[in-house]
């Protein structure tokens, strides 16, 4: 109990502080990457392996210099490296046809949705009001994709869908870390087999400028490798459903950043599906927050 009130205070400000920079880092990602395959500066496949790359030279040179403490050594694993990749390809794919702000918004929706179903097939029993919010952001769902102005592409949207669901896995993987920094380098690590695929099936449709490099290398070295480091350091403080609800904070930090630096436009359908969807997943994850306080008191 002395741990507590003398280090509670001091950790909850380091955790608050991982998860905000782990949040701008995410957001960041959307913006970079719509502005650099909106733009045509580069080609889907070439952002995604200067992406992984550069996220492997910056964080296997971070390793080398705080590897000389002690500390407990951890490699990630293969499961998790897959759904990096997953996560990393259909992302960039997507964002060719996506604006910042709705990429974001069916990225991490998609997330919710994943982390609350893997929640159930796990043994967790929804309450009514759960099954309420689920059913309210599915519908938010629907209405983005609705015939009308302004909606995305089935393409750009599905695989988008993927990306979140691999975010998703790759999230609840990271809350079992025990070092961070080492889990995430080899990681990205274990990509090289996957890039070097990806290279030699799109090596004939290449097509990058100095922009679009300069844009991927620090999606990749900086947002991705740094920002996902400081995520998975976040997550040791945060349960499975404050991680989940912290994440809704990013569509609506990348909508912003769309607007402000790619001269985006934030549509009335954007709107209203954001506030369906958000509000439907965090229906579900305060009701579960309630559930599992009122189980604990029994």
């Amino acid at each position: 109990m002395g741990f507590k009130s003398t280090k509670q205070p001091n950790y909850f400000i380091k955790i608050s502080i991982y998860t905000a920079l782990a949040l701008i880092a995410f957001a960041a990602n959307s913006v970079l990457c719509r502005k650099a395959l909106g733009d045509k500066a580069i080609d889907a496949s070439s952002f995604t392996m200067i992406r992984l790359l550069s996220g492997i030279i910056v964080l296997t040179l971070i390793l080398k210099i705080k590897n000389k403490r002690k500390q407990e050594k951890t490699k990630g694993n293969w499961y998790s490296s897959i759904m990096l990749f997953l996560y990393a390809i259909t992302f960039s794919f997507a964002y060719i046809t996506l604006d910042t702000g709705t990429g974001a918004l069916i990225l991490f929706g998609a997330v919710q949705i994943t982390m609350i179903l893997l929640s159930i097939y796990d043994g967790n029993r929804l309450h009514i009001l759960e099954w309420v919010g689920l059913i309210i952001a599915f519908t938010g769902f629907v209405y983005l994709i609705l015939p009308g102005v302004n909606l995305p592409s089935t393409r750009g949207f599905l695989l988008m869908t993927i990306a979140g669901i691999a975010w998703g896995i790759y999230t609840l993987n990271g809350r079992k870390s025990q070092n961070p920094l080492m889990d995430t380098t080899y990681n990205f690590i274990r990509t090289i087999p996957f890039l070097i695929i990806l290279l030699i099936i799109s090596i004939s449709n290449t097509n990058y400028s100095n922009e679009g490099i300069w844009l991927a290398i620090i999606s990749g070295g900086v947002t991705s490798g740094i920002g996902y480091t400081i995520w998975y350091m976040a997550l040791g403080g945060l349960s499975a459903t404050q991680a989940a609800v912290v994440q809704l904070l990013v569509p609506v930090i990348a909508a912003f950043g769309g607007v402000l630096f790619i001269a985006e436009k934030i549509t009335f359908r954007l709107t209203i599906a954001s506030l369906l969807i958000l509000g439907g997943i965090l229906i579900v994850v305060l009701t579960r927050k309630k559930v599992l306080k009122t189980l604990a008191k029994k």
